[in-house]
């Protein structure tokens, strides 16, 4: 060989756009096509950039293996580098082409390392390794490192992973579920994180106990969204409640958390649950005046299917619906990093429960955007968050065991950092 590597710079044009954001498919594509050539894999590492494109790269005892993709245009930019002359690289372009379902592809082929000019040095092999160790006694041992991100323009959340436990389209978004290694199963959204099997129980617990145990009274209470289940989960841990009514507008959210989220989705076949698969805009709209002491909107962020949910119109249909005394909570998104969604929804809330009413608290979520979330609590009569029952408080969250909420908990959590009170009051 008259070179010390050969190196293809290769493009493939109108790939498939879903195959092109698929890191799990992708990652085995790259592995499988280093394997095709001969390669000897030794690692493999990918990230899925939210809310589309792949990088990653595949080690081989040869060299490597790297791509970057651009989904919406169907476009992967791959780098095949081996060197000695036991492995082909034109194959692992062959297999990639067909594992893409591209139309077709361009190449180049560089010569790395022309022998021609280059001269050999004599050193001490010994001295760059531990010659005891005898490294090539071993066989290789192959590795994968396999990550989800959620990229904002801002700001990144990666979770290295084992694999996709579940993907679907349906009419309103992509539901997901991917097998984290630091918080187990995890749903995601469009590429937004939803929940994770190990930090979903901070969320579930303080959206439904503070209201829970600030009114003391609630027999009838409504869920928009929360197809996960965690939040009439919790609710249901209250022995007092009569009905809950759960709209959820996406049966795969339900679906997917029932395979793959159990301990999440625990309560849909509870006595007390009414599950409705349908629009909860719509819901509301039809909803008879005062018919529910509780409503929580556990929607996802305002986009996709819940954006209709961010609206002035909505809240008031929801304000009607409440009892004389009755409170509606929802989450209010992060303070520090969706600060003008989160001023723009405590604005609307107080035009319509009156500014003494309506009430922020916080909660440490560590797979949500900067670790903190905010919730509102907007009472319609004159149940106040702060008047509560500790001992009831107390009793409940060690008979049930909670994990977050607790009487010290429900009371901390409307002590509000400067900056947020800030943002509260802004005009």
């Amino acid at each position: 060989m008259e070179a010390l590597g050969r190196h293809i710079l290769v493009e493939f044009y109108n790939c498939s756009p879903e195959l092109m954001n698929d890191v799990v498919h992708i990652e085995k594509s790259m592995v499988e096509a280093a394997e095709t050539a001969g390669a000897t894999v030794i690692n493999s590492t990918f990230h899925h950039f939210s809310p589309y494109g792949v990088s990653g790269v595949v080690v081989i005892q040869e060299s490597h293996l790297a791509i970057h993709t651009w989904p919406e245009f169907g476009y992967a930019a791959v780098d095949l580098f081996t060197c000695g002359d036991s492995v082909n690289p034109w194959v692992s372009y062959q297999f990639l082409e067909k594992a893409f379902q591209a139309s077709h592809g361009s190449s180049m082929e560089c010569r790395r390392g022309q022998m021609g000019l280059l001269d050999r040095k004599d050193f001490n092999i010994d001295a760059l390794r531990n010659v005891s160790a005898k490294p090539y006694d071993h066989p290789v041992k192959f590795t994968r490192d396999v990550w989800f991100t959620e990229r904002d323009e801002n700001i990144a959340l990666s979770l290295k992973h084992d694999g996709q436990l579940y993907k679907k389209e349906s009419p309103f978004q992509k539901v997901e579920v991917f097998a984290t290694q630091a918080y187990g199963n995890m749903l995601t959204l469009d590429g937004m994180v939803m929940c994770t099997q190990k930090d979903e129980y901070v969320y579930h617990e303080m959206i439904t106990h503070v209201p829970m145990l600030s009114h003391g009274r609630v027999k009838r209470a409504l869920v928009i969204g929360g197809g996960d289940g965690g939040t009439v989960r919790e609710l249901l841990r209250h022995p007092d409640l009569e009905e809950v009514v759960l709209v959820e507008i996406d049966a795969l959210v339900i679906e997917a958390c029932k395979l793959h989220l159990p301990e999440t989705a625990s309560a849909f076949d509870h006595p007390k649950l009414k599950l409705l698969v349908e629009d909860g805009i719509k819901y509301i709209k039809e909803c008879g005046d005062n018919a529910f002491d509780l409503i929580i909107v556990d929607s996802a962020d305002p986009v996709g299917p819940g954006e209709g949910l961010f609206t002035a119109e909505f809240y008031k249909e929801v304000y009607r619906c409440l009892t004389a005394d009755g409170i509606m909570v929802t989450q209010s998104e992060s303070p520090r990093f969706n600060t003008e969604v989160f001023v723009e929804i405590y604005d609307c809330y107080k035009g319509i429960f009156g500014k003494d009413n309506v009430h922020c608290y916080l909660a440490a979520i560590p797979t949500y955007p900067t670790g903190t979330w905010s919730f509102s609590f907007s009472s319609k009569g004159n149940s106040h968050p702060l008047v509560f029952d500790r001992e009831t408080a107390a009793e409940f969250s060690r008979k049930n065991d909670l994990n977050y909420y607790n009487e010290e908990i429900h009371a901390a959590a409307f002590a509000l950092p400067n900056f947020v009170k800030q943002l509260l009051n802004k005009k």
